[in-house]
């Protein structure tokens, strides 16, 4: 795998979930940002350019997280417990060549999930995480696929 694509909380719904086929919300602009379009497609062929493209997406919390679940910890605190077993499986098993952080949620995070401690180059947004949280940043994913085109050549 060329480049895993880092997020903070995987999606609540289903259709924003890019492994569940459906491209939608989140999964539509993390495929926007890779050049990949879902129009006319099977999920299959999809997901299966997305796979051939050399990308991987995974997640700090793994398992969608709803607001009234985080009781007494705040939200940093409960990916902060995370960071350790994250980057110890992305060092030992999926061991990427490049992480792509797409979450604003990993700000707080990233010194602890630096480039030493995945054992591989880590691609950022001028320092901080892309903004692939929300719809409204059609220019940080223009900046991530910028990004990953010139990490691509670089490689």
């Amino acid at each position: 795998m060329s480049a895993l694509l880092l997020g903070g909380i995987s999606p609540i719904s289903e259709e924003d979930f890019l492994y569940a086929g459906k491209f939608q919300g989140e999964a539509a602009r993390i495929l926007g940002a890779v050049g990949i379009s879902a129009a006319g497609k099977s999920a299959e062929t999809v997901l299966s350019e997305f796979q051939r493209g050399g990308f991987l997406l995974t997640h700090l919390l793994e398992c969608p997280l709803e607001t009234s679940q985080l009781g007494a910890l705040p939200l940093e605190a409960l990916l902060g417990k995370r960071v350790s077993t994250v980057a110890t499986r992305i060092r030992r098993s999926l061991k990427p060549k490049r992480v792509v952080f797409i979450s604003e949620l990993l700000a707080p995070l990233a010194a602890k999930l630096s480039s030493a401690e995945l054992g591989c180059t880590v691609i950022k947004d001028e320092g901080k995480p892309f903004n692939l949280d929300s719809g409204d940043d059609a220019a940080a994913i223009q900046r991530l696929r910028q990004a990953l085109s010139l990490t691509a050549a670089g490689m």
